[in-house]
């Protein structure tokens, strides 16, 4: 029996319209799951739901920022595609901005997304009615700025740690339930809306110095996706509360 199967599992990805979420949807399909995918963009969704490998997939358009329609997220994979064994926290935004920049209102919207809407997801899948208990997989895609400090990073950064640590104290409670939860931090990656977009403005100098950061060069989403398939299987059964980084070395230096 291959160990890293998701074969019969139902897996709930938010952020599955592009990069990272894109890449872990396509992936926990060639491993045999059903993938439920939620983003706020319908068009790129759809694009992600072409994708993906075998049958049974659901797509829900929702903006989660708006915390009080994650139930209905929840219930409504659940109706479609049963009962939830395995999630993943790939919806972000980003902003880099002095610190006298960082309002309140930066801070709160950063927040809301990138670690809020991961908290209230698990508390719903915590729930006999939504998750498949017992043993359950929780991922949360954290970052390694929530690890170290980056200039102009100050909400960002805040918002990836915010998972990290909230993951190790959910690891605790919920692992009578057999509930594991886990995040992963990726270093800059190619072929992420965000990396994509910051490379069209940087010049080849600021591009070449990211680069070298990384003694092993800048990863790819599928470096990550590789990462969550592990977590989301048996294979990693006995794993929980732990901060997976994958980013070619950059925090090793």
């Amino acid at each position: 029996m291959n160990p890293f199967s998701l074969n019969e599992k139902h897996i709930l990805i938010t952020g599955a319209s592009s990069g990272i979420g894109r890449q872990c949807a396509v992936s926990c399909s060639q491993m045999g799951a059903k993938v439920t995918m939620v983003a706020r963009n319908a068009e790129r969704l759809q694009k992600s739901f072409n994708l993906l490998e075998g049958e049974g997939h659901h797509v829900i358009s929702c903006d989660i920022s708006h915390l009080d329609s994650i139930e209905d997220v929840a219930k409504e994979s659940v109706e479609i595609c049963g009962k939830i064994d395995g999630f993943i926290h790939a919806a972000g935004i980003e902003k880099t901005l002095p610190v006298k920049m960082h309002k309140p209102k930066i801070f709160k919207e950063l927040l809301q997304i990138n670690s809020l809407a991961a908290f209230e997801f698990s508390r719903q899948l915590s729930l006999k009615k939504y998750g498949n208990l017992p043993d359950i997989s929780l991922v949360f895609i954290s970052s390694v700025v929530g690890i170290v400090g980056n200039m102009g990073h100050s909400g960002y950064s805040a918002s990836k740690g915010a998972l990290i640590a909230a993951a190790k104290s959910m690891a605790v409670e919920l692992a009578p339930k057999k509930i594991r939860v886990n995040t992963i931090s990726p270093g800059h990656m190619r072929d992420t809306i965000m990396s994509i977009k910051w490379e069209s403005e940087a010049d080849e100098n600021a591009i070449q110095k990211k680069i070298d950061a990384h003694p092993l060069g800048l990863g790819e989403a599928i470096d990550v996706a590789n990462a969550a398939i592990y977590l989301l299987s048996s294979a990693s059964k006995w794993v929980t509360g732990e901060n997976i980084i994958v980013d070619g070395g950059y925090c090793a230096r």
